[in-house]
């Protein structure tokens, strides 16, 4: 009876393990990657807002026109993560409320 026992263990053991192998093909699991992903800033297109004002609409346009997916915007005298995104678009301005830096990251 011992043995019995234990064969059924050994089976069920053997049936999960090979149970982890299997590879799910469907296609209707919905899409896991963090929103913006697959969205890059470019800088470089948004240098021309280097000197305006530093509003809620003047951010809205650096977002669209940098092609970022997240606005970042950096107060006198704050500090940042230095954590890099490449879908975050970095927006500095001065006392003023005068854009002085965009960048990416």
């Amino acid at each position: 009876m011992h043995n019995k026992t234990a064969a059924t263990f050994l089976a069920l053991a053997g049936a999960l393990t090979l149970g982890g192998c299997v590879t799910a093909t469907s296609t209707d699991e919905p899409d896991r990657r963090p929103v913006g992903a697959d969205r890059i800033c470019n800088a470089a297109a948004v240098q021309s807002h280097v000197g305006h004002s530093a509003t809620q609409d003047m951010g809205a346009a650096i977002l669209a026109q940098s092609g970022a997916a997240q606005l970042r915007w950096g107060a006198p005298g704050t500090a940042w993560t230095m954590d890099y995104r490449q879908d975050r678009v970095n927006v500095r301005y001065d006392n003023a409320m005068k854009i002085t830096e965009v960048t990416c990251g």
